[in-house]
């Protein structure tokens, strides 16, 4: 964090402002306002959407009568191309060699 600034601090900060904007110094702070407002702006939108994001995909539709549906889903409910279909292999394991430390190559 930054330290905290004391009344000597911020006025050798406001003596070099003057000397370095001079006349434009209310034009250089207003636009210096409207880009943190706007920063603020822009990390609120996208804290939210982040928070919409995950509040959605995790919370519960609470208006649906879990009384009559059954509580694992039936097998013509899975979709088929979904799933992965396990295959045996069909060819022999390949040995591998196995790592020895400080064996090295000739």
């Amino acid at each position: 964090m930054l330290p905290q600034l004391g009344l000597m601090e911020m006025l050798v900060v406001m003596g070099v402002a003057v000397l370095l904007f001079g006349k434009r110094l209310p034009e250089v702070g207003r636009s210096l306002g409207k880009g943190i407002v706007e920063f603020k702006k822009g990390l609120r939108g996208i804290e939210e959407g982040f928070d919409l994001s995950a509040t959605t995909a995790h919370r519960p539709s609470y208006d649906h009568d879990y009384s009559s549906t059954p509580s694992t889903p039936s097998h013509d409910a899975v979709d088929s191309s979904a799933v992965p279909k396990f295959e045996p292999p069909t060819s022999a394991p390949v040995p591998q060699m196995e790592y020895q430390p400080g064996a090295t190559k000739d």
